[in-house]
């Protein structure tokens, strides 16, 4: 009885980090991903609360910290843990995705981790969990914005040796944004100037909420630029 209270209590923590969506929401935005976005939602300085600020405009943030694309429990997958399924069916015109840090960080501690980015995307863009869970939401009739890899500041971070399969995510994703007009992707590689602490958390690894602001204004950049075209 005691594990299957913690199960539910964890459960119920989980789903309090993700947004819930009602059949009549007009949100258009919808944001998936780990800690990158999760992080300052309860303070309200998430990145998904930049975008709304920017926009002036709601987004649905479903985003949790720790989140994976690739995790195999089924009650806290559905809770959040796993990417994929914290979608959530709506009108969204929008998708903003971030994830993969803690498939490479957690999953094969930034050592010898060639295998574990190729599946998550192939060299070309082509393959991979996120390019299939990217033409999904296409299908779907959403555009999708894919954030690139947050760089630390310089300095030692317990993810400085995750850099070079961060860059290579990078390169990849811009691949997959190449093939489809409908998928952006935005580099977050000149966010951080070198040796400025100011947009990391002193964990050095998350935003702070200068960081995700910063993120969320680039992200409603995207939005805005790409629509302004189409009008």
């Amino acid at each position: 009885m005691r594990f299957i209270l913690t199960i539910t209590a964890f459960v119920a923590f989980l789903s309090g980090c993700t947004e819930t969506v009602s059949r009549d929401d007009p949100a258009r935005i919808l944001a998936m991903g780990d800690s990158m976005l999760a992080v300052h939602g309860a303070s309200g300085n998430s990145v998904s609360h930049a975008v709304e600020q920017a926009l002036g405009e709601d987004v649905i943030d479903r985003s949790v910290m720790g989140a994976k694309y690739f995790y195999a429990l089924p009650i806290s997958g559905s809770a959040g843990l796993n990417i994929r399924k914290q979608y959530v069916e709506g009108k969204w015109d929008w998708v903003v995705l971030n994830g993969g840090g803690n498939d490479i960080w957690m999953g094969c501690g930034c050592g010898r981790c060639d295998n574990r980015v190729d599946r998550l995307i192939s060299k070309d863009g082509r393959r991979g969990t996120i390019p299939g869970f990217v033409s999904e939401l296409r299908e779907k009739g959403s555009q999708v914005i894919l954030l690139g890899y947050l760089r630390t500041p310089g300095v030692i971070s317990p993810i400085e040796g995750c850099r070079d399969e961060g860059d290579e995510m990078d390169r990849r994703m811009s691949r997959l944004a190449q093939l489809d007009r409908g998928v952006h992707f935005l580099s977050l590689a000149d966010v951080v100037p070198h040796g400025d602490r100011s947009y990391h958390t002193v964990d050095l690894i998350h935003p702070s909420a200068k960081g995700s602001t910063e993120i969320g204004k680039r992200v409603a950049e995207v939005i805005r630029r790409t629509e302004a075209k189409t009008r």
